[in-house]
């Protein structure tokens, strides 16, 4: 099962401190996407702090967002 974004936190540095539904915490790193397609517009920090939970993930006001298991998988333990 894929789990959801249950609760998330916008930290320094691109990062986001990530709470899934199955119970894993940790922080995922924006920073390897800021350059690619829709993502370069997330290098507004300002646009970036936006973020909010939709349909299970993090997403944006102009659509950009992470799927679930991305988040997971390259999320790195606290």
């Amino acid at each position: 099962m894929i789990p959801d974004v249950v609760d998330f936190e916008i930290l320094p540095d691109y990062r986001l401190r990530v709470t899934l539904s199955n119970g894993r915490k940790g922080v995922f790193d924006v920073k390897p996407y800021l350059d690619r397609g829709i993502f370069t517009e997330l290098k507004d920090y300002n646009y970036f702090r936006r973020g909010k939970i939709a349909f299970g993930t993090i997403t944006w006001p102009n659509e950009q967002d992470f799927s679930p298991e991305t988040i997971e998988a390259r999320m790195e333990g606290e």
